[in-house]
């Protein structure tokens, strides 16, 4: 599996100094210029992603230039960890992470499938929504209700344990909504069942995100406010095998985002 070379080393720190772009300036600071700056990237990408040429490349590719417009508006970036999702690229694995806002959606995508073949777990509510249906779609994603566990189960079981044999890794997020509160009791064990059944690694990622928060109005959540205060951090643990029932590896996942979440809390200062 060829590495794209986007990151090159174990982490990705935003430079001291990043340029303002005038047009965020004129709309002084405000949410749209990012917003508005985003939809006419997935309007450049979507005609390639109707006629199926939406490729892993394209995809790490586009959302790199997300990743650089949003550090462009002030948002600063701490990932580290990334050592762990290029090694062995050619054996797939589950990747499971807290969720708290659209970021990580729209910037995964240039972390991982730089480096490896992957897609998501993802809502059926995306599937409807302009604004990432089209490439969502082009990149096979696993789609799920959140209304029904049972046959949300079966769906992860059955399509993902397939994608992970053709070598394709999977993203789940576990939590049924984004949330800036993480709570272990909502943190299902979803990603640890499908890495067992598949007989495959779990990679544990802990994200504080809330640089781009969530709007209020359901059809307008995406689109919620900036908090240019507020660092971005990403870690990436390293990847192991489920042993027994799984419940001792989903409580070292749930160990491993509660301590990166309070480290990062001390060192944001909020």
């Amino acid at each position: 599996m060829k590495d794209l070379n986007i990151f090159p080393s174990n982490e990705h720190i935003t430079p001291e100094v990043v340029k303002n772009p005038l047009g965020d300036k004129l709309l002084l600071k405000s949410r749209w210029y990012l917003y508005i700056k985003i939809l006419l990237t997935v309007a450049k990408y979507k005609p390639y992603a109707l006629r199926g040429e939406y490729d892993r490349a394209m995809w790490a590719n586009s959302s790199f230039e997300t990743l650089k417009l949003i550090e462009s508006c002030g948002c600063r970036f701490n990932i580290t960890g990334l050592d762990n999702i290029r090694l062995n690229p050619d054996e797939p694995m589950v990747i499971v992470c807290n969720h708290m806002s659209t970021l990580e959606t729209v910037v995964f995508p240039a972390i991982f499938a730089s480096m490896r073949e992957v897609t998501f777990v993802i809502k059926d509510s995306i599937m409807k929504n302009p604004m990432f249906r089209d490439i969502m779609g082009n990149r096979n994603p696993v789609v799920v209700s959140r209304i029904n566990p049972r046959e949300d189960l079966k769906t992860v079981l059955k399509k993902g344990t397939e994608l992970l044999k053709n070598g394709i890794s999977v993203i789940i997020f576990p939590q049924s909504t984004r949330t800036t509160d993480f709570k272990p009791s909502e943190f299902n064990s979803l990603a640890v069942k499908l890495a067992r059944k598949a007989g495959v690694k779990l990679m544990p990622a802990a994200i504080k995100t809330d640089f781009w928060g969530n709007g209020k109005i359901s059809i307008f959540k995406e689109f919620g406010p900036l908090h240019r205060d507020r660092p971005v951090y990403m870690d990436f643990g390293e990847p192991f095998p489920i042993a027994g029932n799984g419940n001792e590896e989903h409580k070292r996942v749930v160990a491993f985002i509660e301590a990166r979440l309070k480290k990062w809390a001390i060192q944001s200062g909020l």
